[in-house]
């Protein structure tokens, strides 16, 4: 009977027909049609879908059956068939029924056939036959391996890797038959269009129940070549006599036969023990490279394993469609089936998955879930729903490791399996905690995505405070201050700080109160309370202290503390000196921040904190004056012996600009350190010059500088001084007769030289006060020559504007009353010489001025003179009447606008 299965055992239909045992099965490629062999003689077509049961009778046992691969779909439902008769029949539907055709006999029975597109190839006890349809003619032989057992038991197994390529598995022999088109040279008419060669012949160590294609991943595939490669060089070939390319492997059912007499046909014997029926070993499936290396094998658990055969046994694959695989698009899953005489066993190829599974069964916790995670992403592409928990896995090896006490690779690996779930990092912080093993897991703890609760934080920080201050003030300065309590944590800073030694003088000298310092410091900023972080960052000596006074505006903070500031500041441009920094022209940045900020931090509070340390004071004395002098006005006095001892080159510049400080206290000072530039330029402003050139003269003997002191104080009884001086002085009396000019005259001087004086470069001095002299008469007379040049052209300029004449209309505005000149009609306008028309009236005292003489009265001989003498008579009166000339001109005069 033939029984239906699924792949999951379920029954779905079976078949009746025969009498005896079925001894093989054939499917065509839909899977439609069923036919089976059996040693009663019968091969019988069965079809899933339909009512047709074709049966043939062969009246001899039929060992084996194959149907037309597209059996469904052919016209002629060709099948073929061979038993224990010898003949290979194939079985033809034609009008009138099926034909039988024997394509060969004679050469013992036929123990297997297999067809494949349009060849067939088939077993008997010679070899290996393969028939090609489309030629009708047989195209190959192989003969069957020298000194092979019997094949009555054991059986030749053919199976068709693609449509060129025949796995052959006879005993304990592999052949690899490739089929190709004869070349065209060596064609024949009578040879066949194909030709077969043997790629690969392998020798095992065990007999082949059944042989199929296993094919190999991309990385199993590349191995299995280099070993191919390492093997056929270190062996010189072996018995690898020809390698295929590493695509596939071979998946071989092995058989290990129990009496070895079977092997060398030694069964005829007379010894009772080797007579008697011995048990057989399990079978395994076994993965044979095509290099011939066993990949893998297992052993299978067969019902009765021990009384069968290796012809007990069979070995097909099955592919299982796309449409029935997992995700859409996938290339299918691939199975086995290996039947028994009482069992029918389904094989999976094992995937990672399974590897996984059997790494976690071992404890090899870590080998698995590098395992999933080299697999995890190839099996999401897949759209494989079935993948296995890491997470679970994890967990389990976390444990396994913290009870081994390898509490350091349990944290590492705590990110991966805890990932964003709060409440799993929480447990398992608090088991390293219970463990006192915090200090593993505290690198891994996250601080953000996830967030954990505060307290673990402070947990953390706890333990930081106890057992490494370090790593407390690195994780506070790191961490995001959002997560924890940071009140709770700087009262505890705190109170350690309070009882560690030396924590109240301004310095602190322990290591431990430095760091908890720097922690405070920290915290307070975190907290947003600078100016409770100010006292600790100016005890640690921080250079970020100025920034942070400017950022947080905590200038009224530090106005009492303007000394520390400065002495704080003071080290740091000492310690940048020392590493070879340049400092002296960088500005001192406590000073800068006390001078920017006046109004929040009094100059009287800071002078006064800045008394007992002078240099402090100077220089910030010193800026104050250089960003507004009247600010330091008050403190002169004390500005002046700051300069004196500390910048004694700045002090004449400061005498120059300041009015403020006392002259004699100031001229005190200056004597005191005997700074004689700065007591003349003081004598000089208390009015005692002849004193100050005497300095000059005496101290200094600088020629020049009493000139130009001369030439300051504009004193001629300083200069007869000077000369009188200059007459036993020859080197005063050259610079002066170098210097000569408008303050002294070079004969003067001249008639003061005595006789017989002798005075180096008299010469030289002479000839350039002659030069100079011609020089000024050249000077003098270009000078005048250009005058007179500008005057005569002003001039000649001035009588053209005078004597010219200009536009003038009725409706030309007066410029002082701005109505027209012609209103009234007969009114009179004067015209000025500057080019302005007014009215009469317009002028000062114009109601005063006489009118102007009637033209027909004149005439007449009344009311003035006729003609121009006439003209020239008025014109004269008015202008003894106009007194002030102009008045348009008169008012630019005066700065009125007109």
């Amino acid at each position: 009977m033939l029984h239906i299965l699924d792949l999951s055992g379920q029954h779905i239909k079976s078949f009746p027909g025969h009498s005896a045992s079925v001894s093989d099965i054939s499917m065509d490629v839909t899977g439609d049609f069923i036919a089976t062999a059996s040693i009663d003689g019968q091969v019988i077509v069965h079809s899933l879908s339909g009512a047709e049961t074709p049966s043939f009778n062969l009246k001899r046992p039929v060992r084996t059956v194959a149907l037309e691969p597209n059996f469904a779909r052919s016209s002629t439902r060709s099948l073929i068939s061979g038993g224990m008769a010898g003949n290979l029949v194939l079985h033809e539907k034609g009008w009138l029924g099926y034909k039988e055709t024997v394509l060969h006999s004679g050469e013992g029975p036929i123990w297997q056939v297999r067809w494949r597109e349009n060849l067939i190839a088939w077993a008997n006890d010679l070899g290996v036959k393969i028939y090609d349809t489309h030629s009708q003619s047989r195209i190959t032989f192989i003969d069957r391996p020298a000194d092979s057992p019997r094949a009555d038991l054991f059986k030749c197994t053919l199976h068709w890797q693609d449509e060129s390529t025949l796995l052959i598995g006879w005993a304990d022999q592999i052949k690899v038959a490739r089929i190709r088109a004869r070349p065209r040279k060596t064609a024949s008419a009578s040879s066949s269009p194909l030709l077969v060669e043997i790629t690969a012949v392998f020798q095992l160590d065990c007999m082949i129940s059944g042989i199929v294609p296993h094919p190999l991943s991309q990385s199993a595939a590349a191995s299995t070549a280099l070993a191919g490669d390492a093997l056929k060089k270190a062996n010189g070939g072996g018995s690898v006599r020809s390698i295929a390319p590493a695509l596939t492997a071979f998946l071989v059912l092995a058989y290990t036969p129990p009496d070895t007499s079977l092997l060398t046909g030694n069964e005829a014997t007379s010894d009772r023990s080797e007579q008697a029926r011995k048990q057989a070993e399990r079978p395994e499936l076994r993965i044979i490279s095509r290099a011939g290396e066993e990949l893998a094998a297992d052993a299978l658990g067969i019902t009765d394993f021990e009384r069968w055969n290796c012809n007990d046994y069979v070995l097909v694959d099955i592919d299982v469609e796309p449409a029935k695989a997992s995700a859409p698009g996938s290339a299918g899953e691939r199975f086995y089936i290996v039947l028994s005489p009482k069992d029918l066993v389904v094989v999976k190829p094992r995937d990672w998955r399974d590897h996984v599974a059997w790494l976690v069964e071992r404890k090899r916790y870590e080998e698995a879930l590098e395992e999933i995670e080299r697999c995890s992403d190839e099996a999401h592409v897949a759209g494989e729903k079935d993948a296995v928990n890491a997470v679970e896995i994890g967990q389990r090896y976390i444990e396994h490791l913290v009870a081994e006490g390898d509490y350091a690779k349990a944290a590492r690996l705590c990110p991966k399996v805890c990932g964003q779930d709060t409440k799993r990092w929480e447990d398992w912080i608090f088991v390293f905690a219970q463990k006192h093993q915090l200090q593993a897991i505290i690198p891994y703890i996250p601080t953000d995505s996830p967030t954990l609760s505060p307290l673990v934080y402070e947990i953390v920080l706890t333990h930081f405070l106890a057992h490494d201050r370090q790593a407390l003030l690195q994780t506070i300065k790191t961490w995001p201050k959002g997560i924890y309590d940071i009140g709770a944590v700087i009262v505890a800073v705190q109170s350690e700080l309070d009882r560690a030694p030396s924590s109240s003088s301004m310095k602190p000298t322990g290591p431990d109160t430095v760091i908890l310092m720097e922690c405070l410091a920290e915290l307070f900023t975190l907290n947003r309370q600078p100016g409770k972080a100010l006292p600790y960052f100016l005890r640690l000596r921080r250079p970020n202290v100025f920034d942070l006074i400017r950022e947080n505006n905590l200038f009224t903070d530090v106005q009492d503390q303007a000394l520390l500031l400065v002495e704080f500041d003071q080290e740091l441009r000492e310690k940048r000196k020392k590493d070879g920094e340049d400092v002296d022209t960088d500005p001192v940045a406590a000073i800068t921040l006390l001078v920017d900020h006046i109004h929040s931090i009094p100059i009287g509070r800071v002078v006064q904190q800045l008394q007992s340390r002078p240099y402090y004071l100077y220089l910030y004395l010193d800026a104050l004056f250089h960003k507004d002098p009247h600010l330091t006005s008050a403190y002169a006095d004390t500005q002046v012996k700051l300069y004196a001892e500390y910048a004694p080159r700045s002090l004449i510049d400061f005498l120059r600009a300041s009015n403020y400080y006392n002259l004699e206290a100031a001229y005190n000072v200056c004597s005191e350190r005997d700074l004689v530039p700065e007591m003349v330029f003081l004598l000089g402003r208390m009015g005692n010059n002849k004193k100050a050139l005497n300095l000059i003269i005496e101290r200094l003997g600088d020629v020049n500088r009493a000139i130009d002191f001369a030439k300051e104080q504009h004193d001629d009884d300083l200069w007869e001084d000077l000369l009188r001086y200059s007459e036993t002085r020859p080197p005063f009396i050259r610079g002066l007769l170098e210097n000569v000019g408008a303050e002294i005259d070079p004969i003067r001087l001249i008639r003061r030289i005595k006789n017989g004086l002798e005075i180096p470069g008299l010469k030289g001095a002479l000839i350039k006060i002659l030069q100079d002299f011609n020089l000024q008469v050249s000077l003098l007379e270009g000078c005048q020559t250009i005058m007179n040049g500008d005057c005569a052209d002003l001039v000649l300029k001035l009588h053209k504007n005078q004597t010219s004449g200009f536009f003038l209309s009725a409706k030309t505005p007066c410029p002082i009353c701005n109505d027209p000149i012609a209103q009234p009609p007969h009114g009179l306008a004067l015209l000025f010489l500057c080019r302005h028309v007014v009215h009469a009236q317009c002028v000062d005292h114009g109601e005063d001025l006489p009118h102007q003489p009637d033209p027909t009265l004149v005439g007449m001989g009344i009311g003035g003179q006729p003609g121009l003498s006439g003209k020239i008579a008025f014109t004269a009166i008015l202008r003894a009447k106009i007194t002030q000339g102009c008045p348009v001109c008169h008012k630019k005069s005066e700065g009125e606008r007109t």
